[in-house]
């Protein structure tokens, strides 16, 4: 929400969120019972232009500039070895930890995967049915598409049970500047209502 606030660009967004990230740090319970269950987050970031996508493990962190095609994210890290921006220590941490010999080719999601605590094990699952879902409709997912993708239950993009989604929103940014941007948000948790 900050991003969104304090910038007018997808990666003036990015920016403010690893200063907060640096500052700050993250942390705290995911869900409202006293169970401990924490995990890092990951963000996709889009303005007119271009779209990021950011991952965190802890202060460190990895982005990936989106080049076409179809991107998501789903409760996991992702970027392996396309990494555009990261924290200035990253492989360095990684390094001094023994998760990476400094040798073979840096990946991050399988470098600091095991660090992140919401090792779930649906996030694979869901992270490739998104994917495949996007790839049904690439090149034509419409906002009407990707509330459908969304509210998929079968998938486990839609979440039951235990862990819920919590949220969704749809915008569609057009390229040209005198067409206004639209966004839409789930008034409940469950995107399908």
């Amino acid at each position: 929400r900050l991003g969104l606030e304090r910038a007018d660009t997808a990666e003036k967004a990015l920016s403010v969120i690893v200063d907060l990230l640096e500052k700050y740090g993250q942390g705290g319970n995911c869900m409202e019972s006293h169970m401990a269950f924490t995990y890092h987050n990951s963000f996709l970031i889009a303005d007119r232009k271009e779209a990021w996508v950011l991952e965190t493990s802890g202060k460190y962190w990895a982005a990936e500039k989106v080049e076409g095609g179809v991107r998501n994210i789903s409760n996991q890290l992702s970027i392996t070895t396309k990494i555009d921006r990261e924290h200035p220590e990253l492989k360095e941490y990684a390094k001094s930890n023994g998760w990476w010999d400094g040798k073979k080719e840096f990946d991050f999601a399988a470098t600091y995967s095991y660090v992140n605590t919401a090792r779930m094990t649906t996030s694979g699952g869901r992270y490739c049915e998104g994917y495949k879902l996007l790839n049904k409709h690439k090149g034509a997912i419409t906002s009407e598409i990707m509330m459908e993708i969304l509210r998929d239950k079968e998938s486990g993009i839609n979440m039951e049970g235990g862990f819920m989604t919590t949220g969704s929103m749809v915008s569609v940014l057009p390229q040209q500047p005198d067409l206004p941007c639209i966004h839409f948000f789930t008034g409940t948790p469950d995107p399908a209502r």
